[in-house]
């Protein structure tokens, strides 16, 4: 038995010492493509596993689908026979690593769902050889890897720790972050064993500069979900001050500028229409929903979430409230609404507070109209809007201009120019002089 634990483990980790591992990542996202990419460039041989077919079609010809990995980029390395995208989930029977990335959403009733996780551990379980390892990064709740995954591992015959290596290493992708890439953001890995967690460390040691190990998977599945539930927390902690100071008459962003002078103790988090992406509105809700399970009410989390989740209604009303101040009621109003990405500078629109406010606003019979120039069309409830070029004569006649998402290419000193009425949600004019009225969050 010795024997095999040693011919294993020192196997696959020269194999990654030596970038000789043949790798699949599982999912082709905005998680997926930019790791399989850092791997393939630091000259391991990669494979992308994906069921979407039109996906694979593209990345094959070096057409990138993240903001994070460039087309040039791609196609070298297609070039150099470095990556390649398959939807033949019979490469995990050849792979020495594998690596999953798949969506985690929640379900209408706000529970996990996991069956993209479900779906890719059967498929590599299998398909399990002897001397592998199996990484999850897809966010999840804790527990998940040793009470999910491993019992799949375990019933196709793998040993953990002898013949088989399982760990977990949250995904830290902050898509269309110029300053952080993948490479650049320190890994956490929890192995199922000591030996696990090592071999998952040696192979993420080879793309960046930190790696912390942790003493169990569910230790590292709680580190992302903290993560995420800070964001949360003072994101809804930001919205509220927001919501209070426009009581006061006073300036939010004033406020939190002048209080992030101080050096130590305060981390500035400024206010928006509502919290949006994957990440920020999901994770948290997996934890309070393994916590109402062991009998505990996660009471910052629920707090924090239905703060956020109200404010696209907050801002319903500071437009209607805006457009009656000049004598336009809502329904008789034309509404532009820029940006509705849920973050600046990328296309992704999962989870946006743009669809929940647009929606709004038809409903209450205002004409809509949006500009983005990371997204073409936007699907709402009863149509596919098109985006329209951002001119002067749009600007001017609508009766109000709804930033949502501040682009890095939209022209704010431009905008409040032309623009007779605006309702500023990211507070992108700060500090601009405007020709019309501006309304800050």
């Amino acid at each position: 038995m010795a024997e095999t634990l040693v011919d294993h483990l020192t196997t696959l980790s020269h194999r990654i010492e030596m970038r000789t591992a043949r790798l699949t990542i599982i999912g082709q996202g905005y998680v997926g493509l930019p790791l399989a990419v850092e791997f393939a460039t630091r000259g391991f041989r990669v494979t992308g596993l994906d069921t979407d077919l039109d996906r694979v079609t593209a990345l094959n010809f070096g057409r990138s689908c993240s903001p994070d990995v460039a087309n040039e980029d791609l196609m070298a390395l297609r070039r150099e026979s470095m990556y390649e995208a398959t939807s033949d989930f019979g490469v995990l029977e050849r792979s020495d690593v594998v690596i999953i990335c798949v969506p985690t959403p929640l379900r209408k009733s706000k529970d996990p769902d996991i069956s993209y996780v479900v779906a890719a551990g059967e498929a590599a379980a299998a398909r399990f050889r002897p001397g592998q390892l199996v990484v999850l990064e897809s966010t999840t709740y804790p527990g998940t890897t040793e009470e999910l995954l491993l019992p799949m591992f375990r019933t196709s015959g793998a040993r953990i720790g002898e013949d088989l290596f399982v760990a977990f290493s949250p995904e830290r992708i902050d898509p269309g972050n110029p300053l952080f890439k993948a490479r650049d953001i320190p890994k956490v890995v929890g192995g199922a064993t000591p030996a696990c967690t090592r071999l998952a460390a040696a192979l993420y040691r080879t793309i960046v500069p930190r790696v912390q190990e942790v003493s169990s998977p569910k230790v590292a599945e709680l580190a992302k979900l903290y993560e995420n539930v800070f964001r949360n927390v003072n994101i809804a902690l930001a919205n509220e001050f927001a919501l209070m100071c426009r009581r006061l008459e006073v300036s939010t962003r004033e406020v939190i500028d002048a209080a992030a002078t101080k050096p130590f103790g305060f981390m500035a988090f400024y206010p928006g229409p509502g919290i949006g992406g994957h990440c920020i509105p999901v994770d948290p809700l997996y934890l309070s929903w393994k916590m109402r399970l062991n009998g505990y009410e996660a009471r910052f989390i629920a707090l924090a979430d239905e703060i956020n989740r109200a404010m696209p209604g907050h801002v319903l009303t500071a437009v209607s409230e805006a457009l009656n101040d000049v004598g336009r009621p809502l329904m008789c109003a034309s509404v532009l609404v820029l940006g509705v990405a849920y973050k600046r500078g990328v296309g992704d629109t999962r989870e946006s507070p743009a669809r929940e406010i647009i929606n709004a606003l038809r409903r209450r019979g205002a004409e809509v109209a949006y500009a983005d120039p990371h997204v073409p069309s936007f699907l709402i409830e009863d149509a596919a809007l098109k985006s329209v070029d951002l001119t002067e004569e749009i600007l001017r006649q609508a009766h109000c201009t709804l930033i949502l998402t501040d682009h890095p290419e939209f022209d704010f000193g431009q905008i409040v120019k032309s623009a007779p009425l605006i309702v500023d949600t990211r507070n992108a004019t700060w500090g601009l002089t405007a020709a019309g009225r501006v309304i800050r969050l």
